[in-house]
């Protein structure tokens, strides 16, 4: 608890005692009275003061404003233990108010966190402490065990675990070595490394984190702009409500005692007060961003937070996001050849390329390659490669390679790409290189029509066989391929024109080579974000780490948290309009007043804070 709430919970405490005491003793009507002005006095002065500061500077129309008039109206009537009942119970709700909020942004102080302090440059050959916003990139910085990495970069000596979770929602660390990139904001586990610097402080990926979670809570959803609007309006036309039941029926009706009337119309204004509704709406996004973001997906407000609860349509982009973008040798199909020798002469003719292709070759041959053994090797773009590979002539290629050798191939109908072999002018079989789907790939698509998505979509500019079989294996609704990116921003229009009113159109992409269909989008939701510029800039929503499950989550606590939102709404709007036409007719007390606006107050708080606590399981 922060010491603003400790000093305000020791104030309401001191108010109480003093309030418990004046009604307990059997004082005489003066100390009684005496005891109770104080109570209300050690309750209500950073009220009033308020109330006054407002006044003076034009803001006439708020709870302090009705706390005040409604007890200087008490105190005329002098119902001195109303009056101090009434500002007691509207500090107590005050009170959970204050600690709701602390509680909520305890969770985004986690993610804020994440900002390091300082950064260890080697300059001279010497370590120098200093901002890391005075780091140049071409710089090598020194990373400690149980440090925060500082900036983006790439590590250049050392091999060590680091820790990701406080970008990703992960608890598992990662392994890096020599060779690897970096990212600002996680934490440096084992080993020592050296890394050098490849982005200034100003474009990392912890300072576009940093300015979007702080950035968050301006982009307001449709709900509080209502409630704004509700409150702006809802507030002056209860006090002249209050106004005219304190006058007219004293004034027009005979018998009528202005006391009576004076006292419905107090207490009237005391119920009136809007802050369940303006306090507890604003909470329930706040909870909700909160809650998305220590699962590893930044919404950039809570425009986007309630956007997601009308999610109607999922589009995915394939590589990168349904897949794990890595080549991986899936089959060998050979002719007269041992599928290893198959395999070893590919990898040798493909020793020098650096395509991915030729990685995922070498990585499933997972020998030493003897360059010794390799002559006059050459690559075409668009074809393949040739080399003599110990003695014999090796082509490496696709369908066009092996005409221009003479050799005639027809491409199998295969959900791959197809890597042809032929040694010393003879067909000798070819390779299927296939990219990997992720795990959780087909679970998410599951857990979205679970979440109420009504068609999940593929864009892919693979080949036909490729991406109908990657969509059957996810089970997803639709697939498009053989697209160019205008092409999938034409599909997308296409699907925008098909859903319902109301309802929302998700783009799913790595954030980069997607930014058209990103922008088109109702939603643009980019995976992979971490050490991704244009995924953070791009998107409106941005998952942390590769995982598709995530989105489900994020939909998930979009509805959870509409959900609260319309509760407290109901909630408080029927009490209250309840509660008020039973105080006009003069069936509530002051104290019943009280109990109704601070009660509705604190339960729809409570109610709000839920948001905070999603867990979001599959």
């Amino acid at each position: 608890m922060t010491k603003a709430l400790k000093k305000r919970l020791l104030l309401i405490l001191s108010a109480l005692a003093v309030f418990v005491l004046a009604l307990a003793l059997p004082l005489q009507f003066e100390f009684k009275t005496a005891l109770l002005i104080l109570s209300y006095l050690v309750a209500g002065l950073p009220v009033l003061r308020k109330a006054f500061r407002n006044l003076r500077q034009g803001q006439v129309f708020d709870e302090n404003f009705l706390m005040m008039i409604a007890t200087f109206g008490a105190f005329y009537l002098k119902d001195y233990a109303e009056a101090a009942a009434v500002m007691l119970f509207y500090q107590i709700g005050e009170f959970f108010q204050s600690y709701a909020v602390n509680q909520s942004r305890k969770s985004i102080a986690k993610l804020m966190d994440i900002r390091p302090d300082y950064a260890h440059v080697l300059r001279n050959g010497k370590p120098e402490t200093v901002d890391p916003e005075d780091v140049v990139v071409g710089e090598v910085i020194l990373i400690q065990p149980g440090e925060r990495i500082p900036l983006d970069g790439k590590v250049i000596d050392g091999v060590s675990t680091i820790d990701t979770a406080a970008l990703t929602g992960e608890s598992l660390p990662r392994d890096v070595e020599k060779g690897d990139d970096v990212i600002s904001g996680c934490i440096n586990l084992t080993g020592v490394l050296q890394v050098n610097v490849i982005k200034e402080f100003s474009n990392s990926t912890v300072a576009k984190i940093l300015d979007l979670v702080e950035n968050a809570s301006s982009q307001k959803a449709d709900v509080e702009n209502f409630i704004t609007r509700f409150a702006r309006y809802y507030t002056p036309a209860v006090v002249i409500i209050a106004l005219l039941l304190a006058i007219v029926p004293p004034l027009t009706v005979a018998g009528q005692s202005f006391h009576e009337w004076l006292y419905r119309a107090i207490t009237f204004l005391v119920i009136s007060c809007p802050c369940a509704l303006v306090i507890s709406i604003p909470l329930s996004f706040f909870g909700g961003l909160g809650a998305a973001s220590k699962c590893g997906v930044l919404i950039k407000g809570s425009n986007y937070l309630e956007a997601l609860s009308h999610a109607e349509i999922v589009v995915f982009d394939k590589t990168g996001t349904l897949t794990k973008g890595n080549f991986k040798l899936a089959e060998i199909f050979s002719e007269d050849m041992e599928p290893e020798k198959l395999l070893e002469y590919a990898a040798f003719a493909e020793a020098y390329s650096k395509h991915p292709i030729a990685d995922a070759i070498k990585l499933a041959y997972a020998k030493e390659i003897d360059l010794q053994k390799i002559e006059n090797p050459q690559e075409m773009h668009g074809y393949g490669l040739t080399a003599i590979v110990n003695g014999d002539e090796v082509s490496a290629g696709n369908e066009r390679l092996m005409a221009k050798t003479g050799i005639s191939v027809k491409e199998p109908n295969a959900a791959g790409t197809v890597v042809h072999i032929a040694v010393n002018g003879k067909y000798a079989g070819h390779l299927l290189i296939a990219d990997e789907i992720k795990e959780d790939a087909a679970p998410a698509v599951e857990l979205l029509k679970k979440h109420g998505v009504k068609q999940t979509v593929m864009l892919t500019g693979d080949r036909k066989a490729i991406g109908e079989e990657t969509a059957a294996k996810l089970g997803l609704d639709k697939v498009y391929c053989e697209l160019l990116p205008v092409d999938k921003v034409s599909r997308v229009e296409e699907l925008l024109a098909q859903k319902p009113a109301g309802r929302k159109l998700l783009f799913v992409g790595d954030g980069i080579n997607d930014a058209p269909v990103l922008a088109r989008s109702d939603i643009g939701i980019a995976m992979g974000g971490v050490g991704s510029d244009a995924a953070i800039e791009a998107a409106d929503v941005v998952i942390m780490n590769d995982e598709p499950s995530k989105i489900a989550a994020a939909i998930n606590i979009s509805k959870r948290t509409m959900h609260i939102v319309r509760q407290n709404i109901v909630f408080a709007i029927g009490v209250k309009f309840l509660v008020l036409g039973f105080g006009a007719a003069g069936f509530v007390s002051i104290w019943a007043a009280v109990f109704a606006d601070v009660g509705v107050s604190v339960i729809a708080i409570l109610n709000a804070m839920r948001a905070l606590f999603f867990h979001t399981k599959r």
